[in-house]
């Protein structure tokens, strides 16, 4: 059964240089056929399970004018939600207002995730997207004043151009705000992004670890647990929402572009806005068999610093995990390590893990 759900706002103000999320320039006249569409899917798909978290993300759901902010949040009455539940959305700072602010309280966000990447203006050129400490700072101080504390900032790092000393210098600012979590992204060159066609020259790979190791290590001095390979937070504050996604358990996905988990069917729709409008349209279904499902666990669960219950994983398939992989021979090579009841990657080989996934997919 689902227990999460993600709604997709594909609409932006401008279009970042590394983006590759499905996303549109606003127009007014595009938003209310969009929600209508989104309320049309939820409706036909949604099984009235209870739900512990949702979040809405983009694109940039916060850019919405009030009224239709309010029509998007009041869709979130259509899910049966647990007590606890943990409500995200995602925002740029800019465009944070006291109405709003007031407007998340009023529907039950609990959680906020401010998308910064960096404070450098010169890396900000290379992104086209800029945003102020102070207009981040004075957000937040919105947010906290109506009970919501449990905010976290997106951090970009590698960025063509940037040096270590950038990487601190955002970081130093990061940490005099007060959050609960930092998302930390090595900028991937996507293809088909404004970016990728001007070709720009790379960080080289010992800059970039260099760069993750001071991430990992100050943020550690500094309070915030690494319980995934690119998420920390305070204690307590993982983010619940992307555990459903890590633990391989199912979840809805609604909106242009957004990926679904259920009945055992991982499906994407529809990029094309025009085909949303029509009538819900897959871009791509997948059928996970036990096998299939079995990497799944794996190339997921291994993000975690828990990583893979042993435990779990029996009782989720009937089969010994080790029967299953090499487990013991990753071991042996240091590459996997047995922390009791878990299967995991050792701390110093964190930043090899797309490499060690890789031993997790049947067809290698």
């Amino acid at each position: 059964m689902a227990k999460a759900v993600y709604i997709h706002i594909p609409f932006c103000k401008t279009i970042c240089s590394y983006c590759d999320f499905p996303k549109f320039f606003y127009f007014d006249k595009w938003i209310k056929p969009y929600l209508e569409a989104l309320e049309k899917e939820i409706k036909e798909t949604y099984k009235k399970e209870e739900i512990k978290t949702i979040y809405i993300g983009g694109g940039t759901p916060s850019l919405l004018k009030i009224e239709e902010l309010q029509t998007l949040l009041s869709l979130t009455k259509l899910f049966k939600k647990k007590k606890n539940i943990e409500f995200t959305i995602e925002v740029n700072a800019e465009d944070i207002t006291d109405e709003k602010v007031k407007l998340f309280s009023i529907y039950g966000v609990n959680r906020v995730s401010i998308g910064v990447q960096t404070f450098q203006e010169k890396l900000g050129d290379v992104l086209e997207r800029h945003t102020s400490y102070e207009t981040v700072k004075e957000a937040i101080s919105r947010l906290r004043s109506v009970g919501i504390f449990n905010i976290n900032l997106d951090l970009m790092y590698a960025i063509p151009e940037e040096q270590l000393v950038d990487v601190k210098k955002d970081l130093s600012k990061f940490l005099t705000l007060p959050i609960t979590h930092i998302s930390t992204y090595s900028l991937i060159l996507e293809e088909h992004t404004k970016l990728y066609l001007k070709n720009p020259h790379l960080v080289e790979e010992e800059l970039d670890f260099e760069m993750y190791k001071y991430i990992q290590d100050t943020l550690k001095e500094q309070g915030f647990i690494q319980y995934e390979i690119s998420n920390f937070a305070k204690e307590g504050y993982e983010s619940k929402h992307n555990l459903v996604y890590w633990d391989n358990e199912e979840y809805y996905g609604f909106g242009l572009g957004a990926s679904s988990y259920i009945g055992g069917v991982r499906k994407t729709n529809t990029r094309s806005l025009t085909s949303y409008f029509e009538g819900r349209e897959y871009s791509e279904i997948e059928v996970i068999d036990e096998k299939k499902n079995m990497e799944y666990e794996m190339i997921l669960g291994l993000r975690k610093r828990k990583g893979v219950s042993i435990k779990n994983f029996l009782k989720k398939f009937q089969k010994n995990i080790e029967d299953v992989f090499l487990i013991e021979d990753l071991i042996k090579q240091g590459l996997l390590e047995k922390q009791g009841d878990f299967i995991r990657i050792p701390q110093d080989k964190i930043y090899l893990s797309n490499e060690i996934l890789l031993f997790f997919l049947f067809d290698m």
